[in-house]
């Protein structure tokens, strides 16, 4: 078959994309993200021809939702797929009960996470990603008809939080058509899954597709400057942000600090920029984040109000497994006996030291800062021998603001 030019410089252009982002000559491997379709196994077939040219191996990763009554073949497929072009293959499933409503973004945080945390434990800072052109237009058409979707970028972090931190996603067919991945797969005499999901109007996506089919699909989304500046950290784990910052920037800063995993889109976000835009001084609380306005400085905490509704229990620390507190910090003990939880209530019974260094955070915040007690103890401490403590906030802001443009960068991150 005779190749068209889109076709033929295909693999190039993958290639470019991939020597631009990824470290050659490693033992790391490269996760990728398998579902079995056109996309995932052209992304696969690429991938895996440019890992064996460069020294890396490839983890491809496939999540059994349990969805449909196939999905146990498509997994058995994409093992095969992925174990004949040379890859190491894991799956992984989505157990449990699953929601009524929203089912296709808890889906997709589903399969977010496992693959996340699949990747991290097989030493992977990066993940592959098969969207497309046309998923770009799609996703734009579903925002313009009030989905909450964010936009994808080629280089970004992982949204699973907190099992995706320091790990970024790397889509390197962002700029290629869907079709055109079609037309180079057949060429080679491939196969891969069509999901009837994906032409069921019952969904938003299959809606959108078939509306824009035919149509040109917008460019990927480069990476530009930040309107308003970027965050500041102020000491461990509050930022400091300018009142002209940019609404993305905003919304980075507010989950980054409030530890959760969805950043805050829409109304309520647009509202808040516009009140620091507009010179106001005021208290307000969005994400878990609180954010304090007053003259020209604009400083963002994690609420302590928020951690108290939640009526969070001690969190046990096992020793020398790692262990993530409030998606802020991970706590390592040596030894048994030792637990940690948010110092709201536990004030008063901190020694006159750690009083004197707790004082020095905001009075808004300091319920939210962490304390440890060993074997049940009444006293809290702020620090205990033998117990390390990491603040991810710095770290988490860097990787969303697009300070990293490489997997090298990511060496801080997973440390």
């Amino acid at each position: 078959m005779r190749l068209t030019p889109d076709e033929g410089d295909l693999t190039a252009r993958a290639f470019a994309r991939l020597d631009a982002r990824l470290t050659r000559d490693t033992g790391r491997p490269v996760a990728l993200a398998l579902s079995g379709g056109g996309d995932s196994i052209a992304l696969l077939r690429l991938a895996t021809e440019w890992a064996r040219a460069r020294g890396r191996s490839v983890l491809a990763l496939t999540v059994d939702h349990g969805l449909n009554p196939e999905s146990g073949g498509w997994t058995a497929f994409a093992a095969e797929a992925a174990r004949a072009a040379g890859a190491d293959w894991c799956g992984l499933s989505w157990d449990g009960d699953k929601p009524q409503t929203g089912l296709t973004a808890a889906a997709r945080a589903a399969r977010h996470g496992l693959i996340a945390q699949a990747a991290r434990e097989a030493g992977a800072r990066v993940v592959l990603f098969a969207q497309t052109a046309d998923d770009i237009a799609e996703a734009d058409l579903m925002r313009s008809e009030g989905s909450t979707l964010g936009r994808v970028r080629e280089w970004s972090p992982s949204p699973a939080w907190p099992q995706g931190r320091g790990l970024m996603l790397l889509r390197p067919l962002l700029g290629e058509r869907r079709a055109v991945l079609r037309d180079w797969l057949a060429g080679q005499g491939a196969d891969w899954i069509e999901d009837p999901a994906n032409v069921d109007p019952k969904f938003g996506r299959s809606r959108a597709r078939q509306a824009l089919a035919g149509a040109a699909p917008p460019a990927p989304e480069e990476a530009r400057a930040l309107a308003g500046g970027r965050p500041t950290m102020d000491g461990e784990a509050m930022v400091n942000v300018r009142r002209d910052i940019g609404a993305r920037a905003l919304a980075a800063a507010l989950v980054c600090v409030g530890g959760g995993a969805t950043p805050p889109r829409g109304a309520r976000l647009q509202a808040l920029t516009a009140r620091l835009r507009a010179g106001e001084n005021f208290a307000a609380t969005l994400c878990g984040a609180r954010i304090e306005a007053a003259g020209d400085a604009v400083r963002v905490m994690r609420e302590a109000g928020d951690l108290g509704r939640r009526g969070t229990a001690p969190q046990v620390l096992t020793p020398g497994v790692e262990a993530v507190w409030d998606g802020r910090f991970t706590f390592r003990a040596e030894h048994p006996g030792w637990s940690v939880e948010a110092a709201r209530g536990r004030l008063a019974s901190l020694s006159d030291a750690d009083r004197t260094e707790i004082n020095r955070l905001p009075a808004a915040t300091r319920g939210a800062w962490p304390v440890l007690i060993r074997d049940g103890a009444l006293a809290p401490v702020l620090a205990g021998e033998g117990v390390e403590r990491r603040a991810l906030v710095a770290e988490r802001l860097r990787l969303a603001l697009d300070e990293t443009t490489h997997e090298d960068d990511l060496i801080s991150a997973t440390r």
